[in-house]
């Protein structure tokens, strides 16, 4: 069986839920769902989806890189808006990442997040090699 890593990005939510932010199996990535948080745990940018794709972006690039990975090896992602108005703003940010690499991905309207100000949620999953 090949090791398994665990990273973590300091998110208040990880310990308390028992996740990862990403979970490194062989040379396969997985990446929890991740929304735009600053620094400080709390919610960036209120109102602006694009703003917090961008920071969830951000997040998800730094766990990748922790795992050896980068964005370059992304082969998924799965987008989840909390109301489809946010869709433009959200594709272009993820657009703006990926336009060259192109995962498959899939986005999707829910109706909330865990915290109502978080707008957008990412899903990542990479394979290095």
């Amino acid at each position: 069986m090949a090791e398994r890593q665990h990273i973590s990005s300091g998110s208040p939510y990880e310990p308390v839920a028992g996740y990862s932010r990403a979970v490194k199996v062989g040379n396969a990535v997985y990446v929890a769902g991740t929304t735009g948080l600053g620094a400080d745990g709390k919610v960036i940018a209120i109102n602006d989806p694009y703003a917090q794709a961008v920071q969830a972006l951000k997040i998800i690039d730094r766990a990748l890189q922790q795992a050896g990975a980068g964005l370059q090896h992304v082969v998924r992602t799965r987008i989840y808006v909390t109301d489809m108005q946010y869709a433009d703003a959200v594709i272009r940010a993820h657009g703006e990442v990926f336009k060259d690499i192109r995962p498959a991905s899939t986005l999707v309207s829910v109706t909330r997040l865990i915290e109502p100000t978080m707008l957008v949620e990412i899903e990542a999953e990479a394979i290095i090699g």
